[in-house]
């Protein structure tokens, strides 16, 4: 079940990254940044850039599921990262309409220094959850992440595990109207990864529309109808999502 009226737009977005550190002139750090994926260019003021995207244009209506793929370094990581509003892009637009939960990265949005009930409540900000939807939803993601007492304690002592049980049950508490998920959410021991499945799916089929970065085909062709495909921070081709995989593995095989 979507959600009529959601809608994520991006026209000619280019997004760049100076390089301050070091001689950039040199060919050993030209080269290094040329196999991070990103184009190698320079800005107004003659600095060595990575043009991590570059003049991407994609529309995403109700009902789409997506995914991105391609290298690491094509640019996937960043281009959520626009769409979720995190990174502002140099040049062209973003638009969206729906209220959107980025599941991209563990730290974002945690203190390690607080507690994990603390940080729920922040997190839950950052997501656009008023403080009375935090406080009830408060004991539906204390139970799912089955961390007990140890949510009372700083985050600092949780292991990497703990944390992604925290992150995960934060960031589905509610239904947004765009879902964009980093690969990252498949990790964790094997009886979490069920249970994270599990809600996920059901996460998913409510989300008008779903994004999806991931290096796994079985994943993409399993949850998504379409795919974006990234090549050095521009879209190689986009179209049904078995298309696009098969076309990504030939090339890759070749």
């Amino acid at each position: 079940m979507s959600v009529a009226g959601a809608e994520l737009v991006l026209e000619d977005v280019s997004v760049r990254f100076p390089i301050y550190s070091g001689s950039s002139q040199s060919l050993k750090k030209r080269l290094l940044f040329q196999g991070s994926g990103g184009r190698l260019g320079r800005d107004v003021h003659h600095r060595i850039v990575i043009e991590a995207l570059r003049n991407v244009s994609l529309s995403f209506q109700a009902g789409d599921r997506v995914a991105l793929i391609g290298a690491n370094g094509a640019g996937k990581s960043t281009l959520l990262r626009v769409m979720a509003g995190i990174y502002e892009p140099l040049l062209g637009t973003v638009t969206s309409r729906g209220r959107i939960s980025p599941m991209l990265e563990l730290g974002l949005g945690i203190d390690n220094e607080l507690s994990g009930y603390d940080n729920i409540r922040i997190r839950g900000l950052i997501l656009g959850l008023n403080t009375r939807e935090i406080e009830e939803k408060m004991g539906d993601i204390a139970e799912f992440t089955e961390l007990g007492d140890y949510l009372d304690i700083p985050v600092r002592t949780y292991s990497s595990g703990m944390l992604t049980r925290l992150t995960f049950a934060i960031s589905t508490c509610f239904t947004p109207e765009i879902l964009l998920l980093d690969e990252w959410i498949m990790a964790g021991d094997a009886a979490f990864i069920l249970k994270a499945q599990r809600r996920l799916e059901s996460f998913i089929e409510k989300t008008s529309i779903v994004v999806l970065a991931s290096h796994d085909s079985g994943v993409c062709r399993r949850w998504c109808t379409k795919g974006v495909w990234l090549e050095r921070g521009e879209v190689a081709a986009q179209g049904d999502v078995d298309r696009i995989l098969d076309a990504y593995a030939g090339k890759t095989r070749g």
